[in-house]
């Protein structure tokens, strides 16, 4: 035969797009039957844009409460601050509209609604396990939908990241029913969004794609997807990143997010770029936008001898036929004229030693295609990027 793989459906039922995120959220509730809808929002959208307001006006009776206040490093005190207030208003849909943090929040609230955890030790016992073990969660009663301001593209994955400030990490708590029923997408939300997160979390979508094609576990079917993605991405951005005001090419970026999720969506591993980002953003604070544009190139590197093909086809994917992907990838980052390197985003070497460490808790350290065997593996790709 030859090849071998599968390929899994998420518990996601539609995306939307082409219409007003108002009119669209009012038309999914009703099909829901929701009473009590509980908006997790992006504070700027909420205080200093009219776009939550206009969504409060289209559910009408059916808004239960408003919550804008999510850092940008999701924590476990503030999911559960949030998921005390969301049922004690007796919320039965929640939505995020914002980035990542937000919908990452929202994720991980409706499981602490669904077993009345109210306080930060309560989520002890039910993070993923660097073996991809699950932890005990129930489907919960309550899901959500995500009207996502940024690019990320954590609305169309089932896992959520969530720091424990105590200890300094990000940890990954996952559930088939955390992924939302519904996503819409409207350009017009985008516009607020500063430039460097948008584009940056432009490029962090585009880790969704570039990780999945070159999966230690590939899969047909998100191969030829992320290439698309990536495809509509680079040019989706490029043309923002001139006019900010073309919705058009928001429009596409956006398309090119959901496309490049597609290996997350259908559980395809993940590599060494999620589980570096994830720790520099938990131990280290740097902005998760940043983190892609920092790290790919390295990676893409240390991964060469494994992946020569796939990174063929994202060379290709990213308008530079025969070029190096890594090469390709760098000068990409610096035409949107993002951080190329960790001393841009005030990571030093004497931090190396614990990065290391910490990323070979990550459950993607152990599924990068070109083998991490010890903290000093990760060391290498970070001197890579220095």
């Amino acid at each position: 035969m030859g090849v071998v793989g599968s390929h899994q459906y998420p518990s996601m039922e539609s995306v939307i797009y082409g219409k007003p995120a108002a009119e669209a959220l009012r038309e999914e509730a009703e099909r829901l039957s929701a009473k009590r809808v509980y908006l997790i929002a992006s504070r700027t959208l909420n205080t200093t844009t009219d776009e939550i307001e206009k969504i409060r006006k289209a559910l009408g009776d059916r808004h239960a409460a408003t919550f804008d206040g999510v850092p940008q490093h999701t924590t476990r005190d503030i999911v559960t601050q949030i998921a005390r207030q969301a049922s004690e208003a007796k919320a039965d849909l929640v939505v995020a509209i914002g980035g990542g943090s937000v919908v990452d929040a929202a994720k991980i609230v409706l499981m602490c609604m669904e077993h009345e955890i109210f306080e930060p030790d309560g989520l002890d016992g039910f993070e993923t396990t660097p073996d991809r073990r699950f932890g005990p969660f129930r489907n919960p009663k309550v899901r959500m939908i995500a009207i996502p301001s940024t690019l990320s593209g954590g609305e169309y994955n089932s896992g959520a990241l969530v720091t424990d400030t105590s200890r300094k990490l990000k940890q990954i708590f996952n559930h088939p029913m955390m992924m939302p029923r519904s996503i819409i997408l409207d350009p017009a939300i985008t516009k607020y969004t500063p430039e460097k997160l948008w584009l940056g979390s432009g490029t962090r979508a585009m880790d969704h794609g570039i990780e999945a094609i070159c999966s230690s576990r590939p899969n047909v079917l998100v191969d030829a997807v992320c290439q698309q993605g990536l495809r509509y991405l680079h040019h989706g951005l490029l043309r923002t990143k001139a006019n900010p005001d073309d919705e058009a090419a928001r429009l596409s970026c956006q398309l090119g997010s959901w496309l490049s999720a597609f290996g997350l969506q259908s559980r395809v591993p993940m590599g060494a770029s999620h589980a570096i980002g994830h720790v520099l953003g938990g131990t280290c604070d740097v902005p998760h936008y940043f983190c892609t544009a920092v790290m790919m190139p390295s990676v893409l590197r240390y991964n060469r001898p494994a992946t020569e093909t796939a990174q063929q086809a994202i060379a290709a994917a990213l308008g530079a036929p025969g070029r190096d992907a890594s090469e390709a990838f760098a000068g990409f980052v610096a035409e949107l004229g993002l951080p190329r390197r960790l001393a841009d985003v005030g990571v030093d070497e004497d931090r190396f030693e614990l990065i290391g460490r910490n990323a070979m808790l990550s459950i993607f350290t152990r599924t990068n295609p070109q083998p991490i065997r010890e903290p000093g593996d990760v060391v290498k790709i970070l001197k890579l990027a220095a």
